[in-house]
């Protein structure tokens, strides 16, 4: 009997039902405590004597660590099992941002809230349980399950905008961001409840090696398009999540209007992610991307040249948050589509390495810019040209599942 199939002696707590809720929440915590890191650098940044760059600079480095440590980790998941990474990750985060909020120079930012707190983001990542949910599921309902999780982690944004700005109000920065590093260790005993499955619910046994399914991803140009592609995603996402409240006080508007503003992205994106999943389950994947891409143009052009009010902050959050992560689940519903998946969280980790090339790059040059020049506009403009080049570049994906040679020969 294949151990890794579900069978009638299966703990109750490896049940599809029990893996997709603690899935999400895993991916709702996880996601939910570095969606509100923006909301510390105008506090920080007064209270240290910094400057916007080295905190952007720490956010950015965070952002590649998590970049490059999601397809390591994905890796170790996906032959180890996702509940002793996810744990050891939770421990990492909790570190990462206790020292962050000790850290009383910007040598000690970077090292605790960008490389320690980008580690422990990547080891407990959403694409982490995202593919331990993929695995439970048939590819009938995988879509869907993989907008749900996403949706997750959105919820997990609603949850900790406003609770981070009430703690930073309340208790100060300081305790905010120790509340922040417990919260993070709630992942650990979700972690156990995840299964460790290699072949897919509606998939044949493979026994294809992970260098084989390297070799064969980097080879096909529909994952190399996609890869670029997510780049843009990055750079949109990451610029935002911690710009976008500073940005909101330089118009003149409160603090709790961008609290507020990336809660309703939080918010808005449950609504996208699972409206993602559904239409990824119908229609073409690679489509539904080129169109999020070049509505998020229309969204950024918008905010530009419309008077800048409450009410356009709001609208603005609201259609972004739609846009927001509705990436996720197509882009790895790709993924799961052409390659299977087997080793869906390393392949995605790969993809999602370019998103966190694309959000240190974001992060920094906002921050760089903004001490430079004293204005985001030109990251806004960069944003909305590379909006229009990944809009363009999915058109040409493939999506049509791989035959793989070994699988030909046996017919």
């Amino acid at each position: 009997m294949n151990s890794s199939t579900a069978t009638p002696t299966t703990p109750f707590w490896h049940t599809p039902v029990i893996v997709i809720i603690v899935g999400c929440l895993i991916a709702m915590v996880g996601f939910g405590v570095r969606s509100v890191f923006g909301l510390f650098l105008e506090p920080m940044t007064f209270a240290r004597g910094w400057d916007r760059e080295t905190f952007a600079l720490a956010m950015a480095i965070q952002n590649l660590l998590w970049g490059i440590g999601v397809p390591i980790a994905g890796a170790l998941a996906d032959r180890y099992g996702p509940s002793r990474v996810l744990a050891l990750g939770a421990v990492v985060y909790g570190a990462g941002v206790w020292g962050m909020a000790a850290a009383e120079s910007g040598l000690e930012l970077h090292l605790f809230g960008g490389i320690l707190t980008g580690l422990g983001v990547a080891f407990t990542a959403f694409s982490i349980a995202i593919a331990a949910i993929a695995k439970v599921v048939g590819p009938e309902r995988r879509s869907l399950a993989l907008g749900l999780g996403t949706a997750a982690g959105s919820f997990g944004q609603v949850v900790f905008s406003p609770l981070g700005q009430a703690f930073i109000a309340n208790f100060g920065w300081h305790s905010a961001l120790l509340i922040l590093a417990a919260s993070a260790l709630l992942i650990i005993p979700l972690a156990f409840c995840l299964p460790h499955i290699t072949t897919g619910k509606g998939e044949a046994h493979s026994d294809q090696t992970l260098r084989e399914a390297l070799r064969e991803a980097t080879e096909h140009k529909g994952f190399i398009l996609l890869t670029i592609g997510f780049f843009v995603c990055g750079f949109h996402v990451a610029f935002i999540t911690v710009h976008f409240p500073a940005y909101v006080q330089d118009l003149g508007l409160g603090a709790e209007v961008g609290a507020y503003a990336i809660s309703l992205i939080g918010l808005c994106n449950i609504i996208g992610s699972f409206l993602s999943g559904a239409a990824g389950q119908r229609w073409s994947k690679k489509c539904g991307l080129s169109t999020i891409y070049f509505a998020r143009t229309i969204a950024i052009t918008a905010l530009l040249l419309l008077p800048k009010t409450e009410v356009t902050i709001y609208a603005f959050a609201a259609v972004m948050g739609i846009l927001w992560l509705s990436t996720v689940p197509l882009t790895t519903g790709i993924v799961a589509q052409v390659f299977g998946v087997r080793y869906m969280a390393t392949l995605f980790g790969i993809v999602f390495f370019s998103h966190q090339v694309g959000s240190f790059l974001g992060v920094w040059l906002g921050g760089y810019l903004y001490d430079s020049i004293g204005t985001y506009d030109p990251v806004w403009w960069a944003g909305i040209v590379l909006g229009l080049l990944a809009a363009a570049i999915h058109l040409p994906i493939d999506e049509n599942p791989l035959v793989r040679k070994a699988a030909a020969a046996a017919q």
